[in-house]
C-alpha cells in the first residue's frame, strides 16, 4: 500500500470519496426538496422547482454512485489505476460545485453554473478512457460512451433553462433515466450472476448472452418511445416484451436462497421494481394510472433499491471486508424498499392518499441512507483492513 493510501484513504479508489459523497446528499437533497414541496423554504435557485429535484437525484447522486462504481470496476478491469489521491479529490470537488452553484444564480452567470455541472460526466468519461485505452480493453468503452450520451441528456437539461431551446428539459430527463437504467442493466448482467454464486455457496447461476442482449435492447427500445413521446399499443406491446426478456433473464440466476442474504436480495428488490416500471409504462400508455409512477418505479424503485444494495456491497469487497450486510444495513434495504412501496404502489392503488404516501416515503428513504452514512462512512474513510491498495 502506498503512504498516499495509508495518510489518506478516503482518496484510495473511486468508490470510497463518492459513495459517501451519494449518500450525504441522498440525504440533503430530499430535505430541501421536502421543504420547497411543502412551501416551508423559498430559494432563488439556477433550475426551476419542477426541474431541480429530477436532476439532482439523477445527475447528482445517481451519477456520483455511477462515477465511483466505474472508477472501481475500471481498475479491476483493467489492471490499470484510476484516480486516486488528489486528482480524485478534484474530481469529488466538481461534482461538488456543481450541487451548490445553482444556489447562487444571480451571483454567478447562469451560463458558468451550466458548465460547471454539465463538465463532470466528460471529465470522467475522459478520465475512464484512459486507462481503457492503454489496456486495450475496448469493449468497456461502451461505458463511457453511455457517459457521454448522459451528458447530452444534461446538455438538453440546461439548454432550456438558458433558452438555448424549447421543451428539452423533459426529453433530457428521460434520457438520462434512460442512460441510468442501461448501466444498471449492463453492469447486472456482469455482477449478478457472480455475487450469487459469491454468496451462495455451490449455487451456479445460468448465464444467457442471447438473453442479455434482448432484455437490453428491448428495455432501450421502451425508453427510445418515452423519449420521442410515441405512446398507445406500440408501447403497451414494447414494455410487455422488455418485461418478458428481463423476467427471462433473472429467473437464471436467481435462487430462493437469496432471500437469506441481504446483500443479495437487495439488488433482486431493485430489478424488481424496473421490471414493474415496465408494467407501469404499459398500464400508463393505456392512461390507466399516471406516467409519473412508472417513472418513479424506474427511479426511487430501481434506481434507488440498485444503488444502496450495490454500495453496501462494493463498499465491503473493497474494503477487505466479510461479504455480511449487518442487521442496521438489512434494515436500511427495508427502508429503502418501502420508501419506493409508498412513493409508487400506494398511490397507484389508492390515490386519494397520495399526500401522506409521499411522507411516508420521504422519511423511509432518509431513514435508510441516514443508515448507509452512520455505518459505511467509517468504513469507507478507513484504509483495508487486509492491508491492501484501495
Amino acid at each position: 500500500m502506498s503512504k498516499q493510501n495509508l495518510e489518506f484513504p478516503f482518496f484510495a479508489l473511486g468508490f470510497r470519496a463518492f459513495f459517501v459523497l451519494a449518500g450525504v446528499f441522498a440525504l440533503l437533497s430530499i430535505v430541501l426538496w421536502r421543504s420547497i414541496f411543502n412551501g416551508t423554504l423559498m430559494v432563488d435557485i439556477y433550475y426551476p422547482n419542477i426541474y431541480w429535484h429530477g436532476h439532482e437525484m439523477l445527475l447528482g447522486y445517481s451519477v456520483a454512485v455511477i462515477a465511483g462504481f466505474l472508477l472501481t470496476a475500471v481498475k479491476n478491469w483493467t489492471g490499470v489505476q484510476t484516480l486516486q489521491g488528489g486528482k480524485l479529490a478534484a474530481l469529488c470537488m466538481l461534482w461538488v460545485y456543481g450541487r451548490l452553484v445553482p444556489f447562487y444564480s444571480g451571483v454567478i452567470p447562469d451560463e458558468l453554473i451550466a458548465l460547471i455541472d454539465f463538465s463532470f460526466l466528460p471529465t470522467l468519461a475522459f478520465f475512464l478512457a484512459k486507462p481503457i485505452l492503454k489496456a486495450g480493453n475496448l469493449r468497456n468503452l461502451f461505458f463511457v460512451g453511455l457517459l457521454l450520451l448522459m451528458a447530452v441528456g444534461n446538455g438538453l437539461i440546461h439548454a432550456e433553462i438558458l433558452d438555448f431551446s424549447e421543451n428539452s428539459a423533459e426529453t433530457g430527463l428521460d434520457l438520462v433515466i434512460a442512460i441510468v437504467i442501461m448501466i444498471i442493466l449492463t453492469i447486472a448482467g456482469r455482477v449478478f450472476p457472480f455475487f450469487t454464486e459469491k454468496g451462495l455457496k455451490g449455487v451456479i447461476a445460468i448465464r444467457n448472452p442471447l438473453l442479455d442482449v434482448l432484455s437490453i435492447v428491448s428495455s432501450a427500445v421502451v425508453f427510445l418511445l418515452l423519449i420521442f413521446d410515441i405512446n398507445g399499443w406500440v408501447l403497451t406491446l414494447s414494455s410487455i416484451l422488455a418485461l418478458i426478456a428481463n423476467i427471462q433473464r433473472v429467473s437464471g440466476w436467481y435462487i430462493q436462497k437469496i432471500w437469506y442474504v441481504p446483500l443479495l436480495w437487495v439488488l433482486y428488490m431493485g430489478y424488481g421494481w424496473i421490471m414493474l416500471g415496465f408494467v407501469f409504462v404499459a398500464l400508463s400508455s393505456l392512461s390507466i394510472i399516471p406516467a409519473s409512477l412508472a417513472t418513479h418505479a424506474f427511479t426511487v424503485g430501481g434506481i434507488g433499491v440498485l444503488t444502496l444494495g450495490m454500495m453496501a456491497r462494493v463498499s465491503l469487497g473493497h474494503t477487505g471486508r466479510v461479504l455480511k450486510a449487518s442487521n442496521t444495513i438489512a434494515i436500511a434495504f427495508v427502508l429503502i424498499n418501502l420508501a419506493a412501496l409508498f412513493r409508487v404502489l400506494m398511490p397507484a392503488v389508492m390515490p386519494n392518499g397520495y399526500t401522506g404516501f409521499l411522507m411516508i416515503s420521504t422519511y423511509c428513504w432518509l431513514a435508510a441512507f441516514s443508515l448507509f452514512i452512520y455505518v459505511y462512512s467509517p468504513i469507507l474513510s478507513m484504509a483495508r483492513i487486509d492491508g491492501k491498495a484501495g
